[in-house]
């Protein structure tokens, strides 16, 4: 019983996508800030120009006090401004209009809040002014540009890559549709991009597998009808002649077309299970009732175990414990015993016989198809039983394999999944 899976443990498509258009921005916002600060960036340059032009209007950092008074007034006349100027120890040198208070930048340098401006003069001197002088903070400017630059494109290519994304996941789980059986899955073709071209190639792939599937089956379907004609005829022919042929003769013939019948269900049963699902309607069942029921067709069969509630096919579990056990009957030791346990959402299914068991070098090789063991009892069948066990098991979200016991035999050990239970 296939089922969609998701690797939710690593990052999904549209997220990588995403992150990397935001580590690209970063990466973008961080060479512009080193270049800025190699080349000290044209709005600082302007500053440090304007600084200097500042201090030549000014008197000289050590001239009287009268002077810098007299200057600075010279500076600031037409101006609607108050200007403090101050010495490189914070001290008031001269002041237009009403004093500027310093303690702000005492304590957090040019990160004063508008509308001062501060100039640092070459000389050490500082200008403070209730109007901007020049470019305030170019740096911060420039930090604060790229910032929401880089929010604004990061919030708007999140659906863009979504959008991108999302047709991929569509793609996929079409692709998993597909595998799980459903062969009229199709995705929708959406755009003139490689996605869109990508779409279109799924669905041609998708009609060629669903018609050579439909061609396979119709050719089993027509073989088996072939088949079964001729084997009914050779039937009948002994029915009708039964007191001219030898009885061992007879006894053989009949064994023959017995065979012959079983291998054309198994091997009609291993194509169809191999092939594709075939929607088959689940129910809920009892593994160990069914087991119960199969174990009642053989004398030498013992069963215990518990109550396991699970989903899935009975025709296809009633094949399963025949298997098991006519295996049992056919090459092991009477009697067979089933045991049947609950563990963790699962049912574990075993079986094993009497006999010596299976060497532990053949445990993979008995599951493969039209595999025979050498020096058994018995060579009958078509050695397909085991592995319709394992395609069944696995057709059923479970799984089948060979173990070895505490005493150093042999058992064959199926694990199926529990029916689900609603909180």
């Amino acid at each position: 019983m296939a089922s969609s899976r998701f690797s939710w443990g690593l990052p999904r498509l549209y997220f990588r996508f995403y992150v990397a258009l935001l580590f690209s921005l970063l990466l973008f916002a961080l060479a512009v800030v080193l270049v800025w600060n190699r080349s000290g960036g044209p709005l600082e340059r302007s500053n440090a120009t304007l600084a200097t032009v500042i201090q030549n209007s000014l008197a000289p950092a050590n001239a009287p006090p009268a002077e810098q008074q007299a200057a600075l007034e010279r500076m600031a006349a037409g101006l609607n401004a108050h200007m403090t100027l101050f010495s490189r120890n914070w001290e008031p040198l001269a002041v237009v209009g009403m004093p500027l208070p310093s303690h702000h930048w005492k304590q957090h340098g040019m990160g004063g809040p508008p509308p001062e401006s501060y100039v640092h003069l070459p000389d050490g001197r500082r200008l403070l002014s209730s109007e901007p002088l020049g470019f305030t903070r170019p740096k911060a400017m420039l930090h604060n540009a790229l910032l929401l630059l880089a929010l604004g494109i990061g919030i708007a290519a999140f659906p863009l890559v979504r959008r991108l994304t999302k047709r991929l996941e569509r793609l996929q789980q079409g692709v998993e549709s597909l595998g799980a059986g459903d062969l009229t899955a199709r995705v929708p073709v959406e755009g003139k991009d490689e996605i869109a071209r990508l779409a279109q190639s799924f669905n041609r792939a998708a009609d060629q597998i669903e018609q050579l599937v439909g061609a396979h089956k119709t050719l089993l379907a027509n073989a088996s009808h072939e088949l079964r004609t001729p084997l009914a005829r050779i039937r009948l022919a002994l029915e009708l002649i039964k007191d001219g042929v030898d009885p061992k003769r007879r006894a053989g013939l009949e064994q023959d077309i017995a065979e012959l019948n079983d291998l054309l269900d198994e091997i009609l049963l291993a194509s169809r299970l191999g092939a594709v699902c075939d929607n088959a309607e689940l129910e809920e069942l009892d593994l160990l009732a069914l087991a119960a029921e199969e174990c009642a067709r053989y004398d030498d069969a013992l069963l215990n175990g518990a109550s396991a509630v699970m989903q899935g096919d009975p025709r296809l579990l009633r094949r399963l414990l025949r298997n098991l056990l006519e295996n049992a009957h056919r090459h092991g030791v009477p009697p067979a015993h089933v045991s049947i346990a609950c563990n963790e959402g699962l049912a574990t299914l075993a079986v094993w016989d009497s006999g010596p068991g299976i060497p532990e070098e053949e445990f993979e090789r008995v599951f493969e198809p039209f595999y025979r063991r050498r020096g058994t009892r018995d060579n009958s069948g078509a050695g397909l039983g085991l592995a319709l066990v394992r395609q069944i098991a696995r057709r059923h979200g479970g799984e089948a394999r060979c173990v070895l016991l505490p005493d150093g035999r042999s058992s064959f050990e199926i694990t199926l999944p529990l029916a689900t239970r609603p909180a």
